[in-house]
């Protein structure tokens, strides 16, 4: 009966986040989708100084569609738990904070008014925060607390941004509004967002959040909280469009992100940090989109991603869970003889993730590299972008190579147990998100459907950068130790490490961030503030207080003692006036 009970809640979440996906799609694509025009429902709680406080809620073709994956992913990841989280004591909480996530990432989905989007952008650092710290450990802790403050630092900006929002007099964003501030006001809102989506110089938190479970990090790391940062800044691009220095500096962010992860991630030998490295360069790669003036192609690739990776993470999660938690690279081997089916979805979500022709990722992917060929960007940055982009397939293969097809080093493989239905259910909805998931999104959505045509050099270039990873195959049948070294020598420390950006953001955040905080509580809250402020105003209350008792005790000397007093007081008033 105990494990019953511990079955019915995920299946019980699962099957109401299938149906609302269900209902969503059926919503976006015949009702939104068809009529062509978009919604706000608005409800307004006062007015003050010429400023309405309102609750709106905006549906449109990207919320939509955006909450319709958000439902999808997180009821395949509800799924998996089923069979992955089944030694799991507290089975009813871990289901709780899954979905308290997604409903703080809808409530930031559809409310477009800066307030009220705090509401779900707080909600998702909490709880991201505690399911970070599930498993209670000191690696835990510290990536926890590298998250969650991390991701203070966007809501002290963002905060910092809707109080200069009051010179406009409107919290709503999307709306191309422009005056007094809007530099500064842009420029919060999009670190903000950086901080969220892990850009440089805060990508330190992102793959130490793999201290989570899996099924948590296919929730985080695929459609919700690394997306909200890209979602803030492309919901409120009609707005960034009249600052274009802040795109610009968007685009150069985004494209180093992209490059810096993507050779971190040919260096790294842990499964899941491969996989984070790989989301931290696809979220570059969706921030350059936007920077250079693609935020409705950004927002198909991230849309396309969601599924491909949530995919990825659910097979790694599947093989972690059939190899007695093993996700050294260097271990795994054979997979495909122990776990053929999760394996095989492995080479198909790489693949994906490659931008494989037909396949989800090709759709998305192409677009952005055609319109950077047409953009404005610089020669440099197109090149850094392209070798950013030709990376997904190198880390593909590394993944496949030493992982799938590679030999086994760990346990004996007779050891090992077969996957369950419900891990191989979850997977399959995924992996049929991940064939035909950019062809029914650009079948339905007609904004995504091409917009610029390259000539016939693009083309050979982006096919070219598409297939480029092919080169690692040769690399590793002879030697890869050694063309590491001869190409990489001594800067394979810096490129390893992700260009020491633990030391830049992870480190001064966690360790100077935090002695500055216990100096500023010794000095300061148990200093002088504390005799100017609490503990001094308590004891000059308690002496007026005494003194105020003492003067009516009812005692005849005390009461000619303070006729006294005040009789000589109003002499000195009246002989100095």
């Amino acid at each position: 009966m105990k494990n019953k009970k511990k079955v019915s809640v995920p299946l019980l979440c699962s099957v109401f986040l299938f149906s609302g996906a269900m209902f969503l799609w059926l919503f976006g694509v015949y009702v939104v989708g068809s009529a062509g025009q978009n919604y706000m429902v608005e409800w307004q709680f006062f007015s003050l100084c010429s400023t309405d406080w309102s609750f709106p809620v905006i549906i449109d073709y990207v919320s939509v569609i955006f909450s319709c994956f958000v439902c999808l992913i997180s009821g395949s990841v509800s799924l998996f738990s089923v069979s992955y989280m089944e030694g799991e004591t507290f089975m009813r909480r871990f289901m709780l904070l899954i979905m308290a996530f997604v409903g703080s990432m809808n409530l930031l989905i559809f409310v477009p008014s800066l307030i009220t989007v705090l509401l779900g952008w707080d909600g998702l650092g909490i709880v991201s925060f505690a399911l970070v710290v599930y498993y209670q450990n000191k690696k835990s802790l510290a990536a926890g607390m590298l998250t969650v403050l991390a991701n203070r630092v966007g809501d002290a900006l963002l905060i910092l941004s809707i109080c200069f929002l009051v010179n406009w007099g409107e919290w709503r964003i999307g709306y191309g509004m422009i005056g007094n501030y809007s530099l500064i006001i842009c420029f919060l809102v999009v670190v903000g967002a950086m901080t969220k989506s892990a850009q440089i110089p805060f990508s330190a938190w992102l793959p130490a959040a793999m201290a989570a479970p899996t099924p948590v990090s296919a929730l985080v790391h695929s459609s919700t909280l690394v997306t909200a940062g890209v979602y803030l800044v492309i919901r409120f691009y009609s707005t960034l469009i009249e600052v274009q220095e802040v795109l610009w500096i968007l685009s150069k962010v985004g494209v180093l992100t992209m490059l810096m992860a993507g050779l971190s991630a040919c260096f790294e030998v842990d499964l899941k940090k491969i996989i984070a490295l790989s989301t931290l360069s696809q979220l570059g790669l969706m921030m350059f989109t936007v920077g250079i003036g693609f935020p409705l192609v950004a927002i198909f690739h991230l849309l396309t991603h969601a599924l491909f990776k949530a995919l990825l993470f659910l097979c790694a999660g599947s093989i972690i869970h059939s190899t007695v938690d093993t996700q050294d690279g260097r271990m795994l081997g054979g997979l495909n003889y122990l776990v053929p089916f999760s394996s095989g979805c492995l080479v198909l979500s790489s693949t994906a993730l490659c931008g494989m022709p037909f396949l989800s990722g090709f759709y998305s992917k192409d677009l952005i590299l055609e319109g950077a060929f047409s953009g404005f960007s610089g020669i440099l940055e197109i090149v850094m972008m392209l070798v950013g982009a030709g990376l997904s397939l190198i880390y593909s293969l590394r993944i496949l190579l030493v992982g799938v097809f590679g030999q086994n080093y760990g346990m004996s493989l007779i050891m090992q147990g077969a996957e369950s239905g419900y891990v191989v259910a979850s997977i399959c909805i995924l992996a049929v998100g991940a064939i035909m998931g950019g062809w029914l999104l650009q079948s339905v959505w007609v904004g995504v459907g091409g917009f610029s045509l390259v000539g016939v050099l693009g083309k050979f270039v982006i096919s070219a950068v598409t297939f480029a990873g092919l080169f690692y195959m040769l690399v590793d049948y002879f030697n890869k130790m050694n063309f590491k070294k001869k190409i990489f020598k001594k800067s394979s420390k810096f490129v390893s490490s992700m260009w020491f950006m633990n030391l830049a953001s992870g480190s001064f955040l966690a360790g100077i961030g935090l002695k500055i905080g216990k100096s500023m509580h010794l000095y300061l809250d148990l200093g002088w503030m504390e005799i100017l402020g609490g503990q001094g105003t308590f004891k000059v209350l308690g002496s007026g207080v005494w003194l105020s008792y003492f003067t009516q005790k009812g005692s005849l000397l005390v009461y000619v003692r303070s006729v006294l007093v005040l009789l000589m007081l109003f002499l000195a008033f009246g002989l100095y006036f």
